[in-house]
């Protein structure tokens, strides 16, 4: 009786173990939503999504399309994904990457009196507004949230220099929003591009080169890794 239980003992070890192998081995299930940052060099599959997805051997679906925003008023831009908030659908996802509010803020109100736009993204205090509720649907539905940061200038000329001042703003309450629960991480890349170094942007200066691209998605791998 005492070798049967003893067997039995290492079976039900075995297969607990294996399990626990199986479940390690999960890839992770991602949703990307976002604008143009998300979207560029998806040609070439070194977009964020794109390298995500090798480097981390993850499942990603991406809903990220160019020229979105969270307040596109169009006729149908919710169906199309222009709407950020409205590209977010319901899985078993492991993370939601989300980026946006840039093409709000320069196209919306062009970076001139943007306090009432940025009220509307997002509240002083990151409680209210349309990047906190959809964090919280996500957070809702039990994925965790990474929300990324724009690439910054690197002290060279751009369209949206003048918008760097709105920016520094707005992603200040992304990080307030993202201390107040720790399932929700704010990925900041305003450190990222070296003065003078303009190779981690695209022609434009406003979109990542795939260099950036890949940098962004490095930076974005390894705290979904860790967290």
């Amino acid at each position: 009786m005492h070798r049967f239980c003893t067997l039995l003992s290492v079976a039900v070890a075995m297969v607990l173990c294996s399990a626990s192998m199986t479940q390690a081995k999960d890839p992770l299930r991602i949703l990307v939503l976002g604008d143009s940052f998300m979207t560029s060099h998806a040609q070439s599959d070194q977009a964020v999504p794109n390298v995500l997805a090798k480097t981390l051997g993850a499942q990603v679906k991406s809903r990220a399309i160019t020229g979105a925003r969270y307040r596109y008023m169009l006729p149908f831009s919710g169906a199309l994904g222009m709407n950020i908030s409205k590209q977010y659908r319901d899985g078993p996802w492991d993370w939601v990457v989300i980026n946006g509010g840039g093409n709000d803020m320069w196209l919306g109100c062009g970076c001139i009196r943007c306090e009432r736009r940025m009220n509307k993204l997002i509240s002083p205090d990151g409680t209210r507004g349309e990047i906190p509720a959809l964090v919280s649907k996500a957070r809702r539905a039990g994925a965790k949230v990474a929300y990324v940061g724009y690439l910054r200038s690197p002290g060279m000329w751009s369209p949206i220099e003048h918008c760097k001042g709105e920016g520094d703003a707005l992603e200040a309450r992304i990080a307030m929003m993202a201390q107040r629960d720790e399932g929700v991480t704010f990925i900041s890349l305003a450190d990222m591009v070296p003065t003078g170094d303009s190779s981690f942007h695209a022609a434009d200066m406003i979109h990542p080169s795939a260099k950036g691209s890949r940098a962004a998605a490095a930076r974005i791998a390894q705290v979904l890794q860790t967290n």
